[in-house]
């Protein structure tokens, strides 16, 4: 196994640790960390790719998008929300110290965002499971 794809798997490792923290601490994105491991697994070990592809945490976040089929509303909210509340820290540290370029660049970033994931992401329905009694 050659340096490249050890250092695949510990970024891929790190990447799910991180998206694993980030599905359940509010603040912390988790699909951006899972874009991360799967672009990695991918590269590095058909076995772990294999592995990563059929965990839950993937089918959760990131299986419907990279399918192209697109996200849920609930997810893109989700995300948009931490971006914009991630974002506006920075914001105001950079206006707090009167960095004008860097408050213009942020804010023109967080509105690429928001527009990417109105318009440029397919909202897709959540899936109705059926009720069994």
């Amino acid at each position: 196994m050659n340096l490249r794809k050890i250092l695949y798997i510990i970024v891929g490792c790190i990447g799910v640790g991180l998206g694993a923290v980030g599905a359940v601490v509010p603040m912390l994105p988790a699909f951006p960390f899972l874009m991360l491991a799967a672009f990695c697994f991918a590269r590095s070990s058909e076995k772990l790719d294999k592995w990563f592809k059929g965990t839950k945490l993937y089918k959760d976040n990131l299986e419907d998008y990279i399918a192209g089929r697109g996200m849920t509303k609930k997810t893109k909210i989700r995300i948009m929300v931490t971006v914009t509340l991630l974002m506006s820290i920075g914001f105001t540290m950079m206006a707090l110290k009167s960095v004008t370029l860097g408050c213009i660049v942020l804010t023109c970033v967080w509105a690429f965002h928001i527009i990417y994931f109105i318009w440029g992401v397919k909202t897709i329905p959540v899936s109705k499971e059926p009720v069994t009694a």
